[in-house]
């Protein structure tokens, strides 16, 4: 079920990246706070319904105890919010999820793994892919933009600042979710359920610091339930939240890579809605990466 899982993660979250996009923006130096604050709340709503529905009982130690794992996610995922409103997401996003790779790399030196072929295969595939449909679409803009002398939205420009946002992104998530796989798969030091509640707890509280400092420090007029493209972000973000830590929860090698594929339906998803230009270079890429899945479902058990 683990594959399974991590596919139903990757499609959930390239779609919450689209959602990201559209309710980012640049003229705005609290959009990446009022994102926190809609995640966290979407967050702690899902959590006490999951526990409620389940019986299960949640422990404050379990928040402490996951707490290394949260603040890592939460610090790359707002880093990641400020990122959107200075690069189109067809960048940032293959950019920030190299961290699969990252996650992979720590997981094999720390711990031992025996990987088949198809398997190195796969997360070859997977990585590359995911790094190359970034690189062939950074170029693919650069020229079109020199033929048509065309001014550069303020919210797109390619700077040294704009790129430091999804590498910051990849390094921290990367380390995030390595601790998330000795956590999860490798020592088994939390459960699944305890996992899930406890950083939706975390991010709730988050959430609820960044709400009060915009309301009543800011004063920023920000309505919750106006927002409906980071709301959207919110929810689709949770889902893929809740089957991200039972697909973690074993071959978190394998897994994490191939989560990192969400960059790709981002992509697809940024070409159809924000109109965002694909060559065929990144057709290639995307379908390379097509096929590192494939390799990754077949060599699951």
């Amino acid at each position: 079920m683990w594959f399974l899982f991590a596919l139903i993660t990757a499609l959930a979250w390239g779609a919450a990246d689209l959602f990201y996009k559209k309710g980012s923006d640049s003229d705005d130096s609290q959009s990446h706070l009022k994102i926190v604050t809609i995640v966290g709340f979407v967050m702690g709503i899902h959590a006490t319904a999951y526990m409620l529905l389940k019986g299960l009982t949640f422990h404050p130690s379990d928040m402490l105890l996951y707490l290394p794992v949260s603040a890592l996610y939460i610090l790359s995922m707002t880093i990641g919010y400020i990122g959107l409103r200075y690069m189109e997401l067809s960048i940032a996003s293959p950019v920030q999820n190299s961290s699969g790779a990252v996650t992979a790399i720590l997981l094999f030196i720390f711990f031992t793994h025996q990987l088949t072929f198809t398997e190195v295969a796969g997360i070859l595939a997977v990585t590359i892919g995911v790094i190359g449909i970034g690189f062939y679409e950074k170029q693919a803009e650069e020229k079109a933009r020199q033929l048509t002398n065309e001014i550069i939205d303020k919210k797109y420009q390619i700077s040294f600042m704009a790129l430091t946002f999804p590498i910051l992104y990849a390094v921290i998530d990367g380390l995030g979710t390595f601790a998330d796989g000795v956590y999860l798969d490798e020592l088994s030091l939390i459960s699944e359920d305890a996992a899930l509640i406890a950083y939706e707890y975390t991010f709730l509280i988050c959430g609820l610091l960044s709400y009060f400092y915009l309301k009543f420090y800011k004063k920023v007029d920000f309505k919750l339930f106006k927002e409906r493209d980071k709301g959207l972000a919110a929810i689709l973000e949770t889902t893929g939240q809740f089957f991200y830590v039972f697909a973690m929860s074993k071959n978190a090698i394998i897994t994490a890579p191939l989560i990192a594929s969400y960059s790709i339906f981002s992509v697809l998803l940024s070409r159809i809605f924000l109109k965002e230009k694909l060559q065929k270079q990144q057709y290639i890429v995307i379908a390379i990466v097509m096929v590192g899945i494939a390799l990754l479902g077949m060599s699951g058990d």
